[in-house]
């Protein structure tokens, strides 16, 4: 496993017990962790540079998200993932390319500052402005205990990538029988079946068609070295991923400046 020397000594002690969107939440008993944030750069690249064919939605640096505004530490519409995760990434690409299809991706590398404005959204119970679009069979105030807002999220350890197919045959988004950051059980992989062995099961929710797609994701994610979430079917994070005990709080922008000031 590749240690970055130059993370920064600063340390959290917090207490994680499950993921969501890889974000972990505290509960009773369980034996503190440490965990490291780090504001470098580094070992990070962009995603369209590692995959130049693929498709950036990042919908946090846009409005239509389940916020409403831009999130906090989206300073550009780029996606960033570690060096290893992005190598993984590019054999996942080819291998959907020779299908028909290319990635979009909707959010990859996250800034805590970002989690850190999912949280403070989510304890404002007054601002439901997207719950039409994202939430609209849940209350509000239900939203920390459902874990779908937590306090950390896998993704600012920099290898988790929220993704979907492109059909580059009819020009358009696969259609997957659900919209990405759906809160509820539409989203999860099993919704229509068993993700395992890929067998639809006949249901009132998602097609035959809607499922074997969400299939065709999944089983390139995997075979390239992905692991998947159990409450969403677009959430991958690298399996040994180099960083899992690091949370980085630089922003995500483009990375060329940097490395163009670093060379001088």
């Amino acid at each position: 496993m590749f240690i970055n020397k130059s993370i920064t000594a600063s340390v959290w002690s917090v207490v994680i017990a499950c993921l969501l969107g890889g974000a972990g939440a505290a509960y009773a008993g369980a034996p503190a962790r440490q965990y490291k944030s780090s504001d470098d750069p580094s070992q990070f690249v962009e995603i369209a540079e590692a995959v130049p064919d693929v498709i950036l939605e990042i919908r946090y640096y846009s409005t239509y998200n389940f916020l409403g505004v831009r999130v906090d530490g989206y300073e550009e519409p780029v996606a960033l993932l570690t060096r290893q995760a992005a190598d993984s990434l590019r054999a996942v690409s080819d291998d959907l390319r020779r299908q028909g299809y290319c990635l979009k991706i909707f959010d990859a590398y996250r800034p805590q500052m970002a989690v850190d404005h999912f949280v403070r959204w989510g304890k404002d119970l007054a601002d439901t402005a997207m719950r039409r679009c994202f939430y609209p069979m849940l209350d509000k105030s239900v939203l920390f205990e459902q874990e779908y807002i937590a306090y950390h999220s896998g993704h600012s350890r920099g290898s988790t990538v929220d993704l979907t197919l492109f059909d580059m045959r009819t020009g358009r988004e696969v259609d997957m029988g659900g919209t990405f950051d759906w809160f509820g059980p539409e989203s999860h992989p099993d919704c229509g079946g068993d993700p395992v062995t890929g067998t639809y099961i006949p249901n009132d929710t998602i097609t035959a068609r809607q499922f074997n797609n969400r299939m065709i994701l999944r089983r390139a994610m995997l075979s390239h070295g992905f692991n998947p979430l159990d409450n969403e079917w677009w959430h991958f994070t690298l399996a040994g991923e180099p960083f899992p005990d690091t949370y980085f709080t630089f922003p995500s922008r483009s990375l060329k400046e940097k490395r163009a000031q670093d060379k001088h």
